[in-house]
């Protein structure tokens, strides 16, 4: 009976290892198979807790996936604000969003995180973020014509991610210290275009 309790999972003596063992499992189903198809149970189960104990210390599963690479910030606090834009003002929102918290502290310590991921084994953790998040929660409001989202998005993620090396890892000046709403209604109308204009090859 004593070794029942001692293997049930809810509030467990090594805290942070338990947390370390959901946190490796989780970048470990995440990189495997996608933030879609990654379920809290499964990532419970392959650490051999409790789902309720991962909620307890994660929260949802994208706060879960912003723990397990290091994200500084609640992926929803930018979602949210992109699923309530209206559809032709995503171009504008979506840079003047990301592009303070870029040049934030909380920017640099998560482009520090991106750097290291790229360098390491992280890069289907970040191609899982865009195509499992990004995609679903934005390809989906402009899938016209249909199936076109998911190539719109990417347009756009392609455009971002130029923004992210010239601005931060190559620091190319003046490009590096332009204020962020000058670049964010620069790049807008790009973006927009990308997201609900008339593209090569689609119809």
């Amino acid at each position: 009976m004593s070794t029942s309790h001692r293997k049930r999972p809810g509030r467990p003596s090594g805290t942070s290892d338990t947390r370390d063992r959901i946190l490796t499992n989780a970048r470990e189903l995440f990189a495997r198979n996608g933030i879609g198809k990654t379920s809290i149970r499964s990532i419970a189960a392959a650490a051999g807790v409790d789902s309720a104990l991962v909620h307890h210390y994660f929260g949802t599963k994208e706060q879960l996936f912003a723990a397990a690479v290091h994200i500084p910030i609640d992926p929803m606090l930018v979602i949210g604000p992109m699923r309530e834009a209206p559809i032709d003002e995503l171009g504008l929102t979506l840079p003047s969003l990301l592009l303070p918290l870029w040049d934030s502290e909380m920017g640099a310590a998560f482009l520090a995180t991106l750097r290291s991921l790229l360098a390491g084994d992280g890069v289907g953790l970040i191609r899982s973020f865009l195509q499992d998040v990004i995609a679903v929660e934005i390809g989906s409001r402009v899938d016209e014509p249909p199936g076109s989202g998911r190539i719109r998005v990417q347009f756009v993620a392609s455009q971002l991610v130029g923004v992210v090396m010239a601005r931060y890892i190559l620091e190319l000046e003046p490009f590096a210290s332009l204020p962020v709403e000058q670049i964010a209604q620069t790049i807008a109308p790009n973006l927009q275009h990308y997201l609900t204009g008339e593209l090569p090859g689609l119809s």
